[in-house]
């Protein structure tokens, strides 16, 4: 039986989208693309959730844990520990940093530590200028945990009131979503924060609701027709969205951008995942590759950062630009607006990554035979 990659490719498509918006795409391209690329990840994380885990809750926090927490800490002290070097190098300085003029500095043996303290207990104290985007992990991790309980306690108190009802696969999925939702309003609406959770918790809260929207999807997947009828209104959707109320995962948004974000992020799941299940159907490089790239998301999200530092260094002798512009945080920022080096910025983000993990997994191979 053909082997159905159609999530994979979904994920492979969402992280090409992150990465072009992380190379400063043009503006149209980048408002469209973040109303739902990284939605895109939570719904997929949602779609694999087992109604087993309801009663086996330790199997699944470890398999979180695992896939979520470990690399984190992982990654995140591999980059604190290279932070000062960076600067030695010349990858990182005090003098370029981010488009709004912020810049990064070489710790003290006291902001390490306390880094080092934060990455472990909070997901927190990790580089920003070479590990933008792992708040992700963070977000995936509380949002399925939270996802688990909210589920875990509705089960509980509808089981008592009518133990003869299964409310699982419909009613208590669509009740922890519009929790989640009620929350997220009432937090942006009053602009709360949760303190005990870095950035204040609003990712983390619509972490949870998309990644009860994936479960659902995969409740009524049989029900779903993919079809160009079904892509185009999603594809309108969200581009109307985009242009008329702009919205993203942003860990601080207003309310309008609140109310702005679910229902162009769903169509946009829904349009990537039409567009992938097209992809499936039809074997050929484009589908290995992209198949390839979905299961190995985790060293893109790792290392695209790092790797357009090797595409600033062109671009630096391109324009004749002062070399310590290698330090701008994602890209270089002069001429972005005009030329074309976001395309570079985004095949070297991808492509790098994943030649190194595949040339690191082919030695790890060849290495193990020999031992044998």
């Amino acid at each position: 039986m053909k082997r159905d990659t159609t999530i994979s490719i979904c994920k492979a498509i969402a992280i090409i989208l992150m990465v072009m918006g992380h190379a400063e795409c043009p503006q149209a391209i980048s408002t469209f693309v973040y109303e739902f690329h990284m939605p895109v990840f939570f719904i997929t994380a949602g779609y694999f959730f087992s109604l087993e885990y309801i009663d086996n809750e330790a199997v699944f926090v470890k398999k979180r844990l695992k896939g979520l927490y470990v690399p984190f800490v992982k990654w995140s002290v591999f980059f604190l520990i290279i932070h000062n070097w960076m600067f030695d190098i010349g990858l990182l300085n005090e003098k370029y940093g981010n488009i709004t003029g912020g810049v990064t500095h070489p710790y003290s043996s006291h902001q390490a530590q306390q880094n080092l303290w934060n990455i472990v207990t909070a997901m927190g104290g990790y580089d920003q200028f070479l590990c933008g985007t792992f708040w992700f992990f963070r977000g995936l991790l509380v949002a399925s945990i939270a996802y688990l309980i909210a589920f875990k306690l509705l089960d509980c108190l509808l089981r008592k009131a009518n133990r003869n009802v299964d409310f699982r696969t419909l009613a208590i999925p669509i009740a922890v979503c519009l929790i989640m939702l009620l929350i997220g309003a009432w937090k942006t609406g009053e602009g709360l924060r949760v303190i005990n959770i870095v950035q204040g918790g609003y990712r983390e809260i619509m972490g949870a609701f998309f990644f009860g929207c994936g479960f659902l999807f995969r409740q009524m997947r049989q029900y779903y027709r993919v079809s160009l009828w079904t892509t185009m209104p999603c594809l309108a959707i969200v581009v109307l969205f985009a242009h008329l109320s702009p919205a993203c995962f942003d860990w601080r948004p207003s309310f309008r951008q609140f109310i702005s974000f679910p229902v162009p992020a769903i169509c946009g799941f829904l349009m990537t995942y039409n567009i992938s299940a097209w992809i499936d159907r039809h074997d050929g490089p484009v589908k290995r590759f992209l198949v390839y790239c979905g299961n190995n998301t985790l060293y893109i999200f790792v290392f695209h950062i790092l790797s357009f530092k090797l595409v600033s260094i062109i671009k630096i002798l391109y324009y004749g630009l002062d070399y310590q512009q290698i330090g701008c945080h994602l890209v270089i920022h002069d001429h972005a607006k005009e030329d074309l080096f976001w395309i570079l910025y985004t095949i070297v983000g991808v492509g790098v990554p994943l030649a190194w993990n595949y040339a690191y997994r082919k030695l790890k191979e060849q290495a193990l035979s020999i031992i044998r």
